[in-house]
């Protein structure tokens, strides 16, 4: 269920579309779904859709026109529902919830026999939970809601078992008793808990770990889910066999991919999309964002987005590799080095104080301090192609579209603008001119 509004967010943002480490907050529950195995996911949503361009393949979306409570949404949902299924119900806005849980409340409800299982869980501080009552056979006699005082009595205060929200339903029983749900409360909804009478016994399925049902209501919330869920991804790449110099200092998006025995060093920000090999470094204070990096790769202080990193190659300190930057095996971007949209050859080097826009360049190149390629003729863009082999010079401006051929040369301070031949060397300045007594002249006319 996703159709609530989130107005504590303070946010023009659909609540559940918030991101929780490069994953829009309702996607959690939905991929936990699927890594359950369940044959079929739905997701409730509001009648602007916004949910509709981020649900992966295959998972449905249900309209729920008007926000009029949690049995409407489900109710909104029935055409999916078959009479023989077992209906999970969750909540967007608990994102935390993992296949585990969901596969261990099936086999719970399925074990039951009930028709319907609620979810629970032991809190040492329950305040504001509705309290789970037990019946002697172990079944929820009832739930005691506790926000409204006078609700409970003090026996049922000191109840710590709650309900969390999350059900498992006999699919033909569901789809019966939301045909009949009323809406006689204050609220004028139509509450999922009010079809559970009629389904009695309930079963009840203990979670073991709390935090998989803390909600989402405000920035706070988020921000708690958030550091939860960064940990847990940590942690999972370090029992995967990647080291973390300081995880604290470590911000890491759901879908990253990292191979075994790389190094994460401090400060790191590695977002969605990104795939490192084995046995790279990668830090200190390193972005990366959607980005290929290959075995042996060492990255540091340097942000990279949208690239290309080949085994063994270099990058950084303080270089930027832009979208279409590719760096073959063992090349190299040194200090404060910009790549964008450009190929560079196996073991070629770029070490430091260049731009390289647009550009083909061969293995085996050396591209001197202070390089530029001058892709942009103010309309246009155009490439620069540099060949296998070649050394340029320091502060060699390449005005493209320009191709320089394999094994030539540039003279320092060169501005080029027409092709250099193979094995050539391409000079384009001023030829010097040294004026004798200069300064002399200049002191008598002052």
């Amino acid at each position: 269920m996703a159709g609530g509004q989130g107005t504590r967010m303070r946010s023009r943002v659909p609540k559940v579309l918030h991101p929780i480490c490069g994953r829009a907050m309702a996607l959690w529950p939905v991929h936990a779904a699927l890594e359950a195995g369940a044959a079929r996911v739905v997701v409730v949503g509001g009648p602007d859709r916004a949910l509709e361009p981020v649900l992966p393949d295959g998972v449905a979306l249900a309209v729920q026109e008007q926000p009029r409570g949690t049995g409407d949404a489900v109710r909104s949902a029935a055409e999916h529902i078959g009479e023989d299924d077992t209906v999970i119900v969750l909540s967007g806005d608990v994102p935390l919830i993992t296949g585990e849980a969901i596969a261990g409340l099936a086999q719970a409800h399925a074990r039951s026999g009930a028709r319907a299982t609620m979810a629970t869980m032991v809190l040492d501080d329950p305040t504001g939970y509705g309290r789970v009552v037990r019946a002697p056979d172990g079944s929820v006699e009832r739930v005691v809601e506790t926000k409204a005082a006078g609700d409970a009595t003090t026996a049922e205060l000191a109840i710590r078992e709650v309900n969390t929200g999350v059900y498992a339903f006999a699919g033909g029983a569901l789809l019966e008793q939301l045909a009949l749900l009323g809406n006689d409360n204050a609220q004028g909804e139509y509450y999922l808990p009010d079809v559970l009478p009629a389904l009695r016994p309930v079963a009840a399925h203990q979670l073991d770990d709390p935090t998989l049902m803390l909600g989402v209501n405000d920035r706070v919330d988020l921000q708690e889910v958030r550091a939860i869920a960064q940990q847990r991804i940590v942690d999972e790449h370090a029992r995967s066999g990647v080291a973390f110099v300081s995880p604290a200092t470590t911000v890491l998006d759901v879908d990253v991919t990292i191979g075994q025995d790389t190094v994460i060093e401090q400060g790191c920000t590695i977002a969605a999309g990104t795939t490192i090999g084995a046995e790279a470094t990668i830090g200190p204070h390193t972005t990366i964002k959607a980005s290929a990096l290959g075995d042996g790769v060492t990255v540091r202080h340097s942000h990279l987005d949208g690239a290309r990193v080949d085994d063994g190659a270099t990058v950084g300190p303080f270089a930027y590799l832009r979208p279409g930057a590719h760096l073959r095996s063992k090349a190299k971007a040194g200090t404060f080095v910009e790549i964008k949209n450009s190929d560079i050859g196996e073991g070629t080097k770029v070490p430091h104080l260049s731009y390289i826009g647009d550009a083909d360049i061969g293995p085996g190149t050396n591209i001197g301090a202070s390089n530029v390629t001058a892709n942009y003729d103010g309309v246009n863009k155009h490439r620069t192609t540099i060949g296998a082999n070649v050394k340029s010079s320091v502060d060699t401006t390449f005005v493209a579209p320009v191709t320089i051929g394999d094994g030539a040369y540039t003279a320092a301070g060169s501005v080029i603008v027409d092709d250099v031949p193979a094995d050539a060397l391409g000079v384009a300045r001023a030829r010097q001119t040294n004026v004798e007594g200069y300064a002399d002249r200049r002191r008598k006319d002052q």
